[in-house]
């Protein structure tokens, strides 16, 4: 019994030397050498500038390209094509991110080249029920009435309603920090936007400010306008050495202007008043006894007084 308990200490005793080698060898084996893992270049692609962007001018296509950066600024693209046409507002340097901060954006942008943005007085009345949207195509319609004075100082001699300017185009509608959208109907309306041509904005400012406008919604597919060379020219308030400005771009005859008499109509066939050098009358002379007239006009209302 003795001869088998050390035969036993003694297989356990060599198994432990055997388990004590074999953990030195482990501990003193060099680690396994692991493969390299290729790292991915960090960063994010940004649209930044070949060349520096002048302001007011649109940026071509061949002058934006895409990099990757650490970071991605706020406002930054990441498609060169959203910006392809697009106008900065001030300078942008080369090899800079291009940020929608720096390019012309809002209202500006609905506008075409030669038309400018005009905002008129709206109520319920005179716009559609407050139900005219941003796109839509409105005729301007306008009254003027007949002013106070009588004969040749009239200016508008004649209560009259006409179509001023057609097919104009909703840029905005509504009071600017709550413009309509989808179905929603503002009722405290107070301005709509329209784009009109540079050469007929004279003419709405100047008939809004002496009558009454009425914009009358349209069918975007209706396209038929104004013949304009049916009417007669208008003729502008200033005089220019070379004659009219008929004949040159419409930011000229912008400036040339318009006279009231001229957008009633009321002017044109209107005879010439003769100036005469020695037209002018005689004192008058009073005689005792003799009966006098006096003729008083108010407000267009003329009344014979005696003295």
């Amino acid at each position: 019994m003795q001869n088998l308990n050390r035969i036993i200490a003694g297989l356990l005793f060599g198994a432990a030397l055997l388990l004590g080698l074999f953990a030195w060898m482990l501990a003193h084996r060099p680690p396994p050498v692991r493969p390299a893992v290729p790292v991915a270049q960090a960063g994010f692609p940004v649209v930044v500038t070949t060349r520096p962007l002048p302001a007011g001018q649109p940026i071509a296509a061949d002058a934006l390209h895409v990099e990757r950066l650490p970071i991605n600024p706020a406002g930054a693209f990441s498609d060169p094509s959203l910006l392809a046409g697009r106008i900065p507002v001030s300078e942008i340097g080369v090899q800079v991110p291009v940020l929608d901060a720096q390019l012309s954006s809002g209202l500006a942008e609905r506008i075409e080249p030669g038309e400018r943005a005009v905002a008129v007085r709206v109520d319920e009345s005179n716009a559609v029920g407050n139900r005219l949207r941003p796109g839509n195509f409105v005729d301007v319609f306008f009254t003027l009435k007949r002013d106070g004075a009588i004969g040749a100082t009239a200016e508008v001699e004649r209560t009259q309603a006409r179509l001023l300017l057609s097919r104009m185009r909703v840029v905005a509608f509504g009071n600017g920090d709550g413009e309509q959208s989808g179905t929603q109907t503002n009722a405290a309306a107070r301005t709509a936007v329209l784009a009109v041509p540079v050469a007929d904005v004279d003419r709405l400012t100047l008939a809004e400010g002496a009558g009454r406008l009425v914009l009358a919604l349209r069918n975007p597919r209706d396209t038929e306008v104004v013949d304009a060379t049916a009417l007669p020219a208008f003729v502008g308030v200033l005089k220019t050495a070379a004659g009219s400005a008929a004949d040159g771009s419409a930011s000229t005859r912008a400036a040339a202007g318009i006279a009231l008499d001229q957008l009633s109509g009321d002017a044109v066939g209107k005879p010439a008043v003769p100036v005469k050098p020695d037209s002018t009358p005689a004192p008058a002379r009073i005689v005792a006894g003799a009966r006098h007239d006096i003729e008083v006009i108010r407000g267009g209302r003329t009344q014979t007084v005696a003295w």
